[in-house]
């Protein structure tokens, strides 16, 4: 295995693990509330959950941006900047953090009125929800200091607290349902406490292996207006994620429970594939961004080639696997047998999932690194419209076919843009 590949899998598989653990916070309060009794609890910790998935994902550009720029400034040796870069970020997530909290009131009836949950569960949702809100600042710190590591090339720091935070929030949940007697309560608790036990282990790790580049702290309107930019347009571009995904579900549910149930599951094999491919888009950012601020056009060229060696590894693996292993898969996730039977008519979609979503995954994490946001955001605005329109066109056709048709479209169409404005970009 040449040096570039040894790069690549040191940032890319500890990523890949904090991908997969990021997941459990959510499962861990399901899995707590699952034995309280009642199923009004695991409704009310999904819908919870969900809310603060959605609005932190709005914001995932603290990360992004980051990693980036930071990326590129180590490139450079210019350490200064690096840490300029992390301290402005951090004001942006703090920031945000605190219009969570004054808008709080506001966002929380605009939610409900979205996922309109059943009238037993809503009073539940309102108890978690004024609880978890107040780890926001803990949250988008941690994207921030994220991102920054991943810039920094040290994804180990990264996977290490998200191990921390579930640890911390499987014993405080524990203790204070079982312990102090609390209920919905106490899982939120227990999340807000991993939240900031995570933050202050990522700022002890910092301290430990970067606080010496942090002697000499200037504000640089470039790096400012840098930040402002790149974090616009990865803002827009998630939009578009959102809109795609919320027309996907939404879309799914007026067809009816049983292919709400086929499409949630199916969408689980996706979600797989992109925890792994995503260590290797991680890899792109840090990699790629270094030697792109480095000016180091052999370099960042090797490691474009090799990442796609990679993904095209990876797509390969996945595709045998959901052919051979798709519906034993499936049949794990439920004993329902007319949603199994169901499945078999749509899970040959899942099979082009990697296919249709390689390009665009590795892509992704090129144009962060390099901070070429304005051609994701474009990718992704021109896939999106190409979505609605083939859901508009298809699904009174085909039904639920046609909206996987629109889904591989959409996937697909990110990375043929990204591709075809590369040369430009790089030029």
């Amino acid at each position: 295995m040449k040096q570039r590949d040894r790069q690549i899998l040191k940032i890319a598989i500890p990523a890949i693990v904090t991908n997969i653990t990021v997941p459990l916070l959510g499962l861990v309060d399901t899995a707590i509330v699952g034995h309280m009794g009642s199923a009004t609890y695991i409704g009310a910790v999904a819908v919870g959950s969900m809310i603060f998935n959605l609005v932190y994902w709005l914001f995932g550009f603290l990360r992004m941006s980051s990693s980036g720029l930071t990326a590129q400034a180590r490139g450079r040796r210019n350490m200064q900047e690096a840490a300029d870069i992390l301290v402005n970020s951090v004001k942006v997530a703090l920031m945000v953090a605190l219009t969570i909290w004054i808008l709080q009131y506001p966002l929380y009836l605009v939610m409900m009125w979205l996922i309109a949950p059943t009238a037993d569960v809503r009073p539940l949702v309102d108890v978690y929800f004024r609880i978890v809100v107040w780890g926001a600042p803990a949250t988008l710190c941690l994207y921030s200091l994220s991102g920054w590591f991943i810039g920094m090339q040290n994804t180990r720091i990264p996977m290490a607290v998200s191990i921390f935070q579930n640890v911390v929030n499987i014993l405080t949940s524990l203790l204070l349902v079982y312990g102090a007697g609390l209920k919905i309560e106490g899982v939120a608790l227990g999340t807000v406490v991993a939240q900031y036990a995570g933050l202050l282990a990522a700022v002890l790790l910092w301290r430990k292996y970067y606080a010496r580049h942090f002697t000499m702290l200037h504000y640089q309107s470039s790096i400012f207006h840098s930040q402002f930019a790149t974090n616009r347009d990865i803002f827009l571009r998630t939009l578009c994620l959102v809109a795609v995904n919320l027309c996907f579900t939404s879309a799914g549910a007026r067809q009816g429970a049983e292919i709400l149930a086929v499409n949630t599951l199916l969408m689980q094999l996706y979600l797989l594939f992109s925890y792994i491919l995503d260590g290797f888009a991680y890899a792109g950012e840090a990699l790629g961004g270094r030697y792109w601020g480095a000016a180091d056009k052999t370099a960042y060229d090797d490691v474009v080639r090799r990442l796609f060696g990679w993904g095209a590894l990876v797509t390969l693996l996945f595709t045998v696997l959901y052919v051979i292993g798709g519906m034993p898969f499936l049949r794990l996730l439920t004993d329902d047998p007319s949603v199994v039977e169901a499945s078999r008519s749509y899970v040959w979609w899942a099979w082009l999932v990697p296919a249709a979503g390689v390009t665009a995954f590795v892509w992704d994490g090129i144009f962060i690194g390099t901070t070429q946001t304005r051609g994701m955001l474009l990718s992704s605005a021109v896939a999106a419209v190409a979505f609605f329109l083939t859901v508009w066109l298809t699904v009174r056709i085909l039904g639920n076919h046609g909206l996987w048709l629109a889904m591989i479209l959409y996937l697909a169409m990110r990375g043929i843009i990204q591709t075809a404005i590369r040369p430009r970009i790089v030029k």
